[in-house]
């Protein structure tokens, strides 16, 4: 028997539209990763005759000299070590700031949640000279812990903004029952409310990383030691006074990408629960 043919509708147009809308978006997306790579191949002679033209072999040289002639593995441990330390410390932090004030109401209670909100309205390069000025006058630039505490103080704002929308949501009942069981107060909140703020605490941990990941100007000016250089301040090293090495410095991008992409895919079905949940709780 033959299978019958599809009747092209007017309810499908709008299907197919979206799907394609959908695929072009996606081709934008990807595309850029492929031109880098691709790039990436090139020598430089070859991406100044043409950036958009396929490399004329497979030249692995620009990803060699980046392992024999620079210190890109130091700066990649250096904003390693800035990440981990600096998400840790935000997650704990806010999770517990973000706990009392969502719990409690107390004189100043809105002040202090507002004080926090308001670091989310300072632009960054608005203090980038003042804070260059007090680094230096107590000591405290130039030291693998400095850049710990700008990244700590902006990503706490946004952190507490979305726990405390979290834990709001949680119903005081599990708290009073597990009282009634005998748990004390820190028992209580790590035992009980801290597991089920998961979701949220991932997504925060999720936007923290990359942002630390990628922050460029505080690294910029409050460290200029080379051994305690960061990722986006160690790419600025392919650029001279005159030229640009655009095929090293895109190897350098996609290595320094690696770790990043690295840990999406390993995570992505989490990370995308995590920001689902925490759109539909927040």
């Amino acid at each position: 028997m033959k299978k019958p043919k599809k009747v092209v509708t007017w309810k499908s147009i709008p299907r197919f539209f979206a799907n394609l809308i959908m695929i072009l978006f996606s081709v934008s997306c990807v595309f850029p990763i492929i031109w880098l790579f691709g790039s990436s191949l090139k020598t430089e002679s070859e991406f100044m005759q043409s950036s958009m033209a396929l490399p004329a072999a497979f030249n692995l040289k620009n990803y060699i000299s980046i392992f024999t002639e620079t210190k890109m593995l130091l700066y990649m441990l250096n904003s390693f070590r800035n990440t981990v330390i600096s998400v840790a410390i935000i997650v704990v932090v806010s999770f517990l700031a973000a706990y009392v004030l969502s719990r409690y109401r107390f004189r100043g209670r809105n002040a202090i949640y507002n004080y926090f909100m308001l670091g989310m309205l300072i632009p960054i390069h608005a203090l980038l000279v003042p804070m260059y000025v007090q680094f230096k006058q107590a000591g405290l630039a130039n030291h693998w812990y400095t850049l710990l505490f700008p990244y700590i103080a902006f990503g706490l704002p946004i952190s507490i903004m979305l726990i405390e929308s979290y834990v709001a949501s949680i119903p005081k009942e599990l708290e009073e029952a597990a009282a009634i069981d005998g748990c004390g107060f820190f028992k209580t909140i790590f035992k009980v409310v801290f597991p089920l703020t998961g979701p949220i605490l991932a997504t925060v941990a999720i936007i923290q990383f990359f942002a630390v990941w990628n922050e460029f100007s505080f690294a910029l000016i409050l460290v200029s030691k080379e051994i305690l250089r960061t990722v986006p301040v160690g790419l600025t090293m392919f650029k001279g006074a005159y030229t640009v090495d655009y095929p090293r410095m895109m190897a350098g991008i996609l290595f320094t990408m690696f770790p990043v992409m690295l840990l999406y895919f390993a995570f992505s079905k989490r990370i995308i629960e995590s920001m689902v949940a925490g759109a539909v709780k927040g």
